[in-house]
């Protein structure tokens, strides 16, 4: 055996090339199956614990009874930051009460000239204080990415303890990936200028977080 195929032999050994059906098998187990590393501990109340690191991100917080009182949440925050009464909406939020609550509202993608998106979210992170948003003709991912200012809607029983869990809930109920997972925590922000934190550097500089209850 020449050295350059002794040395081709080894590379081939070392990775895997020989038993690519097997690794393809394994692969394959690992995407159906996916098993967990180490993750930390989240326990208590998981409402509270969102609530707490959404804060320490920059993230406004207000808790409402239901979601039919979220419409005149929002319109109170917008009063609270003198932000006008005009809001862009996506469409799987366009069944509740707007109306009533006196914003100017568009259910359509967000464009540059928008200044507020409000946005449902598929489930909130409560280790980290993270939304996680599915792109979708409902929910279309510029709604929370172009406007300075984006509004989230989390409904309380959509808060899971930890990143596994929030994938393993998009396996169980959508079964396939959409084209785009947004994860936001916070405003956006850079320290790339002296190290200094700014927020709005690509992205809303201001992100209110309401979280719905299921009224009893």
């Amino acid at each position: 055996m020449s050295a350059r195929s002794e040395i081709l032999q080894r590379v081939r050994a070392g990775v895997g090339k020989a038993d690519f059906a097997g690794r393809w098998a394994r692969l394959e187990s690992l995407l159906v199956e996916p098993v967990r590393g180490p993750q930390a501990l989240i326990s208590g109340d998981l409402v509270a614990r969102f609530q707490e690191k959404a804060s320490s991100l920059s993230s406004s917080v207000e808790r409402v009874l239901d979601p039919q009182a979220a419409p005149a949440a929002v319109a109170r925050f917008l009063a609270a930051g003198r932000l006008g009464n005009r809001v862009v909406l996506t469409a799987d939020l366009a069944g509740l009460d707007w109306l009533a609550s006196a914003l100017e509202v568009a259910v359509r993608p967000a464009e540059d000239a928008d200044q507020v998106g409000v946005s449902g979210c598929f489930c909130a992170i409560a280790e980290t204080g993270t939304l996680m948003l599915l792109s979708g003709a409902s929910s279309p991912a510029t709604v929370s990415l172009l406007p300075e200012t984006h509004v989230a809607l989390v409904p309380e029983s959509r808060i899971v303890a930890t990143m596994e869990d929030a994938f393993a809930l998009l396996r169980a109920e959508r079964g396939s990936v959409p084209r785009a997972i947004n994860f936001i925590s916070g405003p956006s922000r850079t320290g790339d200028i002296e190290q200094t934190i700014v927020l709005g550097a690509h992205g809303p500089c201001r992100v209110h977080l309401i979280l719905t209850g299921e009224k009893s």
